[in-house]
């Protein structure tokens, strides 16, 4: 995607590796490995809202709202880990 114009107000999405289906089975009955996979995709969430939010100094309407629905995410994704660490046990993530 290099090189590829968007139109204005939106930016290229970084390359992600898809959860596969067996990693999703796993992450039902493995509440630690669901706690890691929860952790990556907000620290990849929020690095993608960091690099949205320097990118435009004045963001227009299309990214503002971009930037509010991420954090919104995020925000959902921390109580989710938050939950998850209180229910296996684990202070690191709370």
């Amino acid at each position: 995607m290099a090189g590829t114009v968007l139109p204005q107000g939106y930016c290229h999405m970084p390359n992600f590796v898809l959860v596969t289906d067996g990693e999703l089975a796993r992450a039902r009955h493995d509440p630690a490995y669901r706690q890691q996979l929860l952790a990556q995709n907000l620290d990849l969430l929020l690095a993608a809202l960091n690099k949205l939010r320097s990118a435009n100094a004045a963001p227009g309407p299309t990214q503002a709202t971009q930037i509010r629905e991420g954090v919104q995410l995020a925000v959902r994704l921390a109580d989710i880990l938050h939950k998850l660490a209180d229910q296996i046990g684990n202070p690191r993530a709370a």
